[in-house]
């Protein structure tokens, strides 16, 4: 499975704040937001990820993540010049999806929840359609809602519904199986000249082949696109994780539990941060890690339930 991080827009609900800096860019906690979207991927065992930004912004996400492969992944990056809808990515990443199932996650969306990594890679595995990720909201009219089965199988899908037949708001985050690059193309633009990823989600819905994994009690979903939900979602971080002792969405941790890099190079990696809490951290860990390798079961297991 490919991965895609849409991380473009002009974040005009965050202005001036975003005026001079992508969102995705902005601190929740003390990481940049779109380490989240990036921890989400990782845990569901992706390694070859696109980032999708528009032209100005571009350089940023390189200088701050490279080519990925200091945490054992394969970046590249795309440019969207201007916001032409969700299911856009799907086309602008049609080459690097190439022949398999992908992945796309929002970079503005922020997950936490027990055992998460486990529903991830359980609904990652062997897709024929497309797995959405449902949430219980109290307004579900803000959003577009799922309604299914007693089996999760989607009935249909309804965007910003003026009478809700479901509280089930659908998450930034979704996986398909490769028809969805020839759907997302052959997708007409909306009225306002945009590709909607609602549309491509249809299609899925009238094949039948569309599934809604709600995400229950104790689950967080957070949506960072306001200045208010911004700060709520940095309070909700960090509380977390004074309370915990981990680190939420800590991407040099996660590539460590994962096997995709060694204790010797987490700790380098967090020499380089070393004046910060973060990469006191990251060094903190590795050293524990390198002492006792018989705790990588457990501490991915950690990971799983305790660092979205």
């Amino acid at each position: 499975m490919k991965g895609i991080i849409l991380a473009g827009g002009s974040g005009t609900r965050l202005h001036p704040i975003t005026l001079a800096v992508s969102k995705q860019l902005l601190p929740v906690g003390d990481k940049p937001m779109i380490y989240y979207p990036l921890a989400v991927l990782m845990l569901t065992g992706i390694k070859d990820i696109l980032i999708i930004t528009t032209p100005a912004d571009l350089p940023q996400y390189r200088d701050l993540l490279g080519d990925g492969s200091h945490l054992g992944l394969r970046i590249t990056y795309a440019e969207q010049d201007r916001p032409r809808g969700i299911a856009e990515a799907l086309v602008i990443g049609a080459d690097h999806i190439g022949s398999d199932s992908v992945a796309l996650a929002l970079g503005d969306n922020i997950f936490h929840g027990n055992q998460f990594s486990d529903t991830l890679a359980e609904n990652a595995a062997d897709i024929h359609g497309c797995v959405l990720f449902g949430y219980s909201v109290q307004d579900p009219e803000r959003y577009g809602v799922g309604v299914t089965d007693e089996n999760g199988r989607l009935l249909s899908i309804e965007e910003k519904p003026t009478h809700p037949r479901s509280n089930r708001a659908i998450t930034g985050l979704y996986f398909y199986d490769n028809d969805v690059v020839d759907i997302a193309k052959n997708t007409q633009p909306s009225a306002r000249g945009e590709l909607e990823i609602t549309d491509v989600n249809r299609v899925y819905v009238e094949r039948g082949r569309a599934r809604l994994v709600e995400l229950g009690r104790g689950f967080a979903w957070l949506d960072t696109g306001t200045p208010e939900s911004l700060l709520q979602a940095g309070q909700y971080v960090r509380t977390l994780e004074e309370r915990q002792g981990v680190r939420i969405a800590c991407i040099e941790e996660i590539a460590l539990r994962m096997g995709f890099i060694d204790a010797d190079s987490c700790y380098r990696l967090g020499e380089r941060l070393s004046n910060s809490g973060y990469g006191k951290y990251v060094m903190a860990i590795a050293a524990e890690f390198a002492q006792n390798p018989a705790t990588t079961a457990e501490g991915a297991e950690e990971i799983r339930t305790a660092s979205r």
